[in-house]
């Protein structure tokens, strides 16, 4: 371990947690209880499906089930990037057709928006700056792939997206060896505990029964079942994401992906002129391991990225704790972008687990036969995702009681979407581990060859993958 990274506090769930403080836990579900919706997961989705059914339709009796606190998962510990991107709409695109995809990516743009604007009108400080999203290209590969997203991406409807050159990507951003990038206003930096805190109160106050320390063991139509009782609801709504494996029946829906965060020291004004990011953008890159950064309310640099990526067994981490090794690899990352930081000091390391289905689809899903129903399966572009699932559930859930009609969003081509399993172990351990593999020595192959067509090795991967 080098010098800037020893003494880096690990884990302890996230440095947001560490800079917002640690909550004061909730009561606990005691003994069994009745609701008209039960919420599995103190998530974003499972906080603004709250949030929404008690907006839309106020009589209702919603419950939320939390097995640690509010935000402990990915909602807690992700990069705090609110921006446009979903899971799976080139597949929904095939699927469904190319419309239909565009419908959804519409909803996402607006979803930007709508988070934007919630936060204001209930008073939640989340740290929000709309800087947009900026995509670098570091190598000739990098710059095929960039420039073929960025034409995708305008086929879908982001006429106010914009491609850099080398230079036009400095005046925003100056990371080394960056040969272009491509832009979108369709983002935000956030600071992802104080929306998520936000959230947990603004939904109490509408009246939302929130019961933390509250594991639920198993769901099945109208019972959520922990060790202290179970809940009855005439709906009971799975937002577990990354956790679901842990559910009764669950291990192989949903693999539990994982990813590592570090965060720097505060940089001086002299280090941040010398970066520029006076945008603060957040910030990635079209490697195939791929990072993600953001510039923080108070600061420093949040940087991203995939460390051991899979536990075998799909397990789940303790608190955030990640691997040396892996809090070395991304302060390499740092360095590569931004040479002039070798000396700074990286203040803390975390990881998380995100949800990914076996097709790596987005999806929402309310069974009307069973009042089952579950939203999720992110693969990282979670913070928006959640809000646009949520605001489906919601739809979803008007609609089989009786309160309301078909939307927009009930009629979005993810809704009903189904998925077969994850192989089981230890196929499971095999594949990703070996696919994660692939993609860093691809990476790797890239950058030495300085080839302007991706590595085989990366195509590969996609395959194993299923995308």
């Amino acid at each position: 371990m080098s010098s800037m990274t020893s003494g880096v506090v690990n884990g302890g769930v996230s440095f947001w947690f560490a800079d917002d403080g640690l909550p004061v836990t909730r009561t606990p579900l005691v003994g069994d209880a009745v609701a008209d919706v039960a919420i599995v997961g103190g998530g974003y989705t499972g906080l603004w499906t709250a949030y929404y059914l008690k907006k839309a339709i106020p009589f209702l009796r919603v419950t939320v089930l939390e097995r640690k606190f509010c935000g402990y998962g990915a909602s807690g510990r992700n990069g705090g990037w609110l921006y446009n991107g979903i899971a799976g709409r080139d597949r929904y695109a095939r699927l469904h057709g190319h419309e239909a995809a565009v419908r959804l990516q519409q909803a996402m743009n607006a979803t930007v928006d709508e988070v934007i604007r919630v936060a204001g009108a209930e008073g939640i400080d989340a740290g929000i700056h709309r800087g947009g999203v900026l995509e670098v290209a570091r190598t000739p590969a990098q710059l095929a792939r960039l420039k073929a997203f960025h034409e995708r991406e305008l086929a879908f409807g982001e006429q106010d997206r914009e491609l850099y050159g080398a230079e036009e990507t400095a005046r925003r951003v100056r990371v080394a060896d960056a040969v272009g990038s491509s832009w979108t206003p369709h983002g935000a930096r956030l600071h992802p505990v104080r929306l998520v805190k936000g959230l947990a109160a603004t939904v109490e106050k509408l009246g939302v029964t929130i019961h933390e320390s509250t594991p639920v063991t198993e769901i099945r139509p109208k019972h959520a079942v922990t060790p202290y009782g179970t809940v009855r609801a005439s709906y009971v709504l799975r937002c577990t994401e990354g956790f679901t494996a842990g559910l009764k029946g669950q291990r192989r829906t949903w693999l539990p992906m994982n990813s590592s965060m570090v965060v720097t020291e505060p940089l001086s004004q002299e280090q941040w002129e010398a970066l520029g990011w006076a945008g603060r953008e957040t910030l990635g890159d079209m490697a195939h391991a791929y990072m993600y950064a953001q510039r923080t309310p108070d600061g420093r640099i949040a940087l991203g990225g995939r460390g051991v990526p899979y536990r075998f067994g799909s397990r789940t981490d303790n608190d955030g704790s990640t691997q040396p090794e892996t809090v070395e690899a991304l302060r390499e990352v740092l360095v590569s972008f931004f040479p002039s930081l070798a000396g700074v000091r990286i203040e803390h390391a975390w990881s998380g687990v995100l949800g990914v289905p076996r097709d790596w689809c987005a999806s929402v899903t309310l069974d009307r036969s069973s009042g089952l129903g579950w939203a999720g399966g992110y693969v990282g572009s979670g913070v928006a995702t959640a809000n646009l699932a949520a605001r489906t559930l919601c739809d979803l859930v008007a609609l089989d009681s009786g309160q309301g009609g078909r939307t927009e969003l009930t009629d979005l081509p993810w809704v009903g979407h189904k998925v077969r399993r994850w192989e089981p172990e230890p196929l499971r351990w095999l594949g990703v581990r070996g696919m994660y593999a692939a993609y860093r020595a691809a990476d790797r192959r890239e950058q030495a060859t300085y080839a302007a067509e991706s590595s085989r090795l990366a195509r590969w991967a996609d395959k194993v993958a299923g995308r």
